[in-house]
């Protein structure tokens, strides 16, 4: 007997490109994960119209002016409504509480634009090229408390190519980003169940 798709709830901040790879790969009728609710801590965040008219329920608030605790509390209290089982944050640019992730502890993951441990945090790109590095990438790994810390599920690489800018490679890498979420994310569901 098939096991029910693992609920997936989405964090976003921006476009959400990362979020929309990850609800098209949901669709696929052997996808272990569905995507259940799609929360953004920017109101106008471009990716919130996607995740609408993929039929998906969006929750946005502001965090300004919010204690960090108090605004995750509102999250939390929005992913457990929906029976959320696995969170995947995709380009949002905000640092959980440590309550949060102890709370959601082992089922929260992130794709970073870089092959981690190198380049935690911004401007991995950039970083990446003034280091003369041959390679760049991405990384999915299971948030911890320490930023961009937390075990690597899975990695692709790109090359850093003569005459590359932050921008080229970003968008090089973007689309790997992509490709490489949505199997992470399949793969980690699986193990769930």
């Amino acid at each position: 007997m098939k096991a029910d798709p693992v609920r997936v709830g989405i964090l976003i901040s921006g476009r959400g490109s990362n979020m929309a790879s990850l609800v098209k790969a949901s669709e696929a009728p052997d996808s272990p994960y569905r995507v259940v609710r799609v929360l953004s801590n920017v109101e106008d965040a471009g990716g919130l119209a996607i995740a609408a008219a993929a039929g998906i329920p969006t929750w946005a608030k502001s965090h300004k002016g919010m204690p960090r605790a108090e605004f995750d509390a509102l999250l939390d209290a929005e992913l457990r409504a929906a029976d959320v089982e696995l969170i995947a944050l995709a380009g949002y640019m905000r640092l959980l509480s440590p309550e949060f992730i102890a709370g959601w502890q082992g089922r929260i993951l992130n794709i970073h634009p870089s092959l981690l441990p190198l380049y935690k945090g911004l401007d991995t790109h950039a970083r990446a090229i003034a280091a003369g590095d041959a390679e760049a990438g991405c990384s999915v790994h299971v948030v911890t408390p320490e930023l961009d810390d937390g075990p690597v599920v899975a990695q692709a690489r790109v090359p850093v190519l003569p005459g590359d800018t932050p921008d080229t490679l970003a968008e090089r890498v973007l689309g790997q980003e992509h490709a490489l979420y949505a199997r992470a994310l399949a793969d980690y569901a699986r193990s769930l169940r």
